[in-house]
């Protein structure tokens, strides 16, 4: 049973993260994800001091501002000082980042949090964290119930929002045309990414979360030109690695989240090689002249 668990979270992550991270590797805004998923950590620790809690709903109210800053300072230090996109990034996360961490050893004494679990999280704890009623009975690990709300939440911004943000990533001009908000949708989809990372944050760490939102939309891009086939296929890329990677970390005797995060690299350079319209052996195969 613990093994349904562990692999239904990873896969709920896998989920929210495939199908976001199809709208950033589109925007080439890929390494925003990044970016949040460390610079959200002083939200973290503002909502834990302000309520004294761990409870869901201030840990992601806190990220999800922190993120929305985030992508606003990102925007700002790129578009008025001109500042190179990676280059502002670079700076942005690693300065709310470390101030994350100051934040945490100046209250040491009141901040119920784990920097090693921010980043490396441990999903393998997952089903000993169970929600059990007054009168005794168990509804499974908290953290699936808390990562199933969020992945509706995700899958019902991305049905009711898909034609907006369809039209502000493929041409930002037309829907600006059209009266679509370009900025609206682009800080609702930061929001959405950050609300992701932090719910699972506890569970499978900053760094899976960081590959799940790159790595299978990436082999989704590889496999097709279709953008409902490259949601769907990133989708299932995600659920196979975190199905795949439990089993192999079973088998070697590690780390689940390295293992998720080595599948889909795995995935990612299969699909490289052999995608019927972009693997590079296609193309070689292709490209060999005719012998006469």
């Amino acid at each position: 049973m613990n093994a349904f668990w562990i692999i239904l979270t990873g896969s709920l992550v896998a989920t929210c993260c495939s199908l976001l991270g199809c709208y950033l590797i589109l925007r080439r805004m890929a390494m925003v994800g990044d970016a949040i998923s460390h610079a959200v950590l002083p939200g973290i620790v503002i909502a834990f001091l302000f309520t004294g809690s761990r409870e869901s709903v201030p840990m992601l109210i806190g990220a999800g501002l922190l993120g929305v800053l985030t992508t606003f300072l990102i925007e700002f230090f790129h578009r008025y000082a001109r500042v190179q996109a990676d280059a502002a990034i670079g700076v942005t996360f690693t300065w709310l980042f470390a101030i994350g961490i100051i934040l945490i050893s100046v209250f040491a004494g009141q901040v119920d949090l784990d920097q090693d679990c921010v980043l490396y999280g441990e999903i393998a704890y997952v089903p000993l964290d169970l929600w059990i009623t007054e009168g005794g009975l168990s509804l499974g690990p908290r953290t699936v119930w808390t990562l199933a709300v969020v992945t509706m939440l995700i899958i019902l911004f991305i049905i009711l929002g898909y034609k907006e943000l369809f039209l502000t990533t493929f041409d930002p001009a037309y829907a600006a045309a059209i009266g679509i908000s370009t900025t609206v949708w682009y800080y609702s989809l930061m929001t959405a990414v950050s609300i992701t990372t932090v719910a699972s944050f506890e569970s499978v760490g900053a760094i899976l979360v960081v590959a799940l939102l790159v790595a299978p939309p990436a082999t989704a891009y590889l496999l097709t030109d279709n953008f409902k086939h490259m949601l769907l296929l990133s989708v299932l890329a995600g659920i196979l690695a975190s199905a795949a990677g439990y089993y192999l970390a079973v088998w070697i005797d590690g780390s689940i989240a390295g293992a998720i995060a080595t599948v889909t690299g795995m995935e990612f350079m299969l699909a490289f090689l052999f995608s019927p319209t972009r693997g590079i052996l296609v193309k070689r195969k292709q490209l060999q002249p005719v012998q006469h």
